[in-house]
């Protein structure tokens, strides 16, 4: 006899594990599936880190969306009763008229949100550790701060067992085969009955959606930790979470000295180098090295000790790095989440709420219109 099911999530990383426990909290009978198992080093949402700050200068639109994830964290925190948000500030860093300075400034200043403009001099004497050209400025968003991803992840799904979800783990979905009254899904253990199904499975997207072929492209992301010349300059207090706007060089993102590995750093999308995601992450090589080297030895000297980690994860892109939260074309009971683009993990607690809408109700009141399919 096939088992049947409310809604079937598939993937269970960030999004899908926010969208099980949303589900589940609302009554639903629903299961979740993943090919391998809670926050593996191929899913994008492992690590001890994950960037969380609310002037977004990508697009003042994300903001609603932002505050929303800021009271679902805490809401999370509260029943899980552990601390998964923790607020450092966000350094945004670079010219006055770059797009990260100019557009958190945009965001900022159209929500009525705090921020503070710090010339070189002042973040010198507040914020030793960065090194700042003449013409720069650091602009500070003090709600910004880390989450701790693999917390999180673990968190969602205790949480969605709790409330009555079935988990499958170690368990690949081969195939989604929709028709009038639901979907059935097939794995190699077997088959499944759902009415309506949220694929979130990452890099993998394109396996089972096939219209994201093109479009959705898994990329080597590379972070680094380095132990800190300057121990107390390095710390959270002394230090912010930070972004850095090199212009044509690209961006870069990183932590204070938060673990026993120190400062974290990398740079957005890195190389842009795309991967097969059913092989392992590409092994860190020199060029990578020299990369994140030189980065911190002239914009963070103060963390610019012996390198202690480093390591290759993924991050997967769509052409205009936003999100995608939506129905598949003509398919009324498939709902799909690939909402990474390399900065999504900060919004894990409202896309959880936004996919349950979706799967339950076929729409959401939260602003989700510039993530559609007719928008890729």
């Amino acid at each position: 006899m096939t088992a049947s099911f409310d809604v079937a999530v598939i993937g269970l990383g960030a999004m899908g594990s926010a969208a099980l426990a949303f589900l589940a909290a609302r009554g639903v009978k629903a299961i979740g599936f993943d090919a391998y198992f809670p926050a593996h080093a191929l899913s994008s949402s492992h690590g001890d880190s994950r960037l969380i700050r609310l002037g977004y200068f990508e697009d003042p639109s994300y903001v609603p969306l932002l505050k929303r994830a800021y009271q679902n964290w805490r809401s999370l925190e509260a029943r899980l009763r552990t601390e998964i948000l923790t607020i450092t500030g966000v350094l945004q860093i670079g010219a006055p008229d770059s797009k990260i300075v100019a557009g958190t400034r945009a965001s900022s200043e159209l929500h009525g949100l705090a921020h503070e403009a710090l010339d070189k001099a002042e973040m010198a004497r507040r914020f030793p550790a960065f090194q700042l050209d003449d013409h720069e400025i650091g602009l500070l968003d003090p709600q910004g701060g880390y989450l701790r991803p693999e917390a999180a992840v673990m968190g969602y799904l205790k949480l969605a067992a709790e409330d009555g979800a079935v988990l499958h783990f170690g368990e690949k979905i081969t195939a989604i085969e929709p028709d009038d009254a639901g979907v059935t899904i097939v794995s190699g253990a077997g088959r499944y009955r759902a009415g309506k199904i949220v694929v979130a499975t990452g890099s993998w997207i394109a396996e089972l959606i096939p219209q994201l072929k093109q479009a959705a492209v898994p990329i080597r992301q590379v972070v680094a930790w380095y132990q800190p010349q300057d121990g107390f300059a390095t710390q959270p207090q002394r230090m912010p979470c930070f972004l850095r706007d090199e212009g044509a060089e690209g961006s870069y993102f990183g932590f204070p000295a938060i673990g026993v590995d120190g400062v974290k750093i990398g740079k957005h999308a890195h190389f842009r180098e795309p991967i097969d995601p059913n092989k392992p992450n590409p092994p860190v090589n020199d060029a990578d090295r020299d990369l994140l080297d030189s980065f911190i030895r002239k914009r963070v000297p103060a963390a610019a000790g012996l390198r202690m980690k480093e390591t290759t994860c993924r991050y997967t892109m769509l052409p205009s790095e936003d999100f995608l939260l939506d129905h598949v074309p003509g398919e009324k009971n498939i709902v799909v989440a690939s909402p990474c683009s390399g900065h999504g993990f900060k919004f894990t607690s409202v896309v959880g709420e936004i996919l349950a809408d979706l799967a339950i109700d076929g729409q959401t009141d939260l602003p989700i219109n510039a993530f559609s399919f007719a928008k890729i």
